[in-house]
């Protein structure tokens, strides 16, 4: 049983009987890092997206772009927050039903990141970092 103490251990929940003995430390990270990458890019499209330095990274050109983009933005960064919310809400409440909820969400976002790719090449790079970590995170979920 490995032991942690402070921040860390909200994310690290490491005591079998209260997270599930088949998830492992390393599926937990990654369910984590799918959460926070999610609450980040929940923050750029709902919270930065005039920014010209922000809507530039969704392939936005003009303020008169991003101004016609915003709406939709602000609707997808909300979708991100909900996943975030599934992601890290699971890790926090631990058992069966949070293991579930957890990986659910990594679902979800890792299915997201697929269609990301699928709909627009140049989004690669944005889809890798969208959809890897939670799909590592199903990997070792189901592996370890």
């Amino acid at each position: 049983m490995v032991s942690c103490r402070g921040p860390l251990r909200l994310l690290l929940v490491t005591d079998p009987g209260r997270y599930g003995a088949g998830v492992s430390i390393v599926a937990q990270i990654f369910v984590g890092l799918a959460g926070v990458f999610h609450l980040a890019v929940f923050a750029l499209e709902s919270v930065l997206f005039r920014k010209p330095s922000t809507y530039r990274r969704f392939l936005i050109r003009t303020p008169e772009e991003a101004e016609v983009a915003r709406p939709w933005a602000f609707n997808q960064g909300f979708y991100n927050l909900f996943l975030a919310i599934g992601a890290l809400g699971g890790l926090v409440a631990g058992g069966d039903r949070g293991h579930a909820i957890a990986l659910f969400a990594c679902a979800c976002m890792a299915g997201a990141g697929l269609v990301l790719v699928a709909s627009d090449r140049r989004m690669v790079r944005s889809a890798a970092l969208q959809a890897v970590p939670p799909i590592l995170a199903l990997v070792f979920a189901a592996v370890l």
